[in-house]
């Protein structure tokens, strides 16, 4: 099933809610649990899901989103650079009730 690019998420944020809203209880706990500079392990699992689901390649909102969040460097992004920004804002969002 093919998202509209009206149904796309614009920001990092929604993404984020996007993801939790449909993430099972358990994967929520092992994002949440691995630590920050681990979070690699999830590139060819959440993160293929992300950059597939939201149509990263051509989704200009949140790439723009992503770039903010990112402390330097050019104005283009990788797909992967960009999934691993979202899973790191999923990991922050999850360990906020700390």
């Amino acid at each position: 099933m093919t998202e509209d690019k009206k149904e796309w998420p614009k920001t990092v944020e929604e993404a984020v809610d996007r993801i939790l809203s449909s993430m099972p209880e358990k994967a929520k706990e092992r994002v949440k649990n691995t630590p920050r500079e681990n979070l690699g392990r999830f590139h060819f699992s959440l993160g293929l899901s992300i950059r597939n689901n939201f149509h990263i390649w051509f989704n200009k909102d949140l790439l723009r989103s992503c770039r903010s969040l990112r402390p330097c460097g050019s104005e283009y992004m990788f797909g992967d650079e960009a999934s691993m920004i979202i899973i790191e804002a999923l990991w922050k969002k999850l360990n906020s009730n700390l």
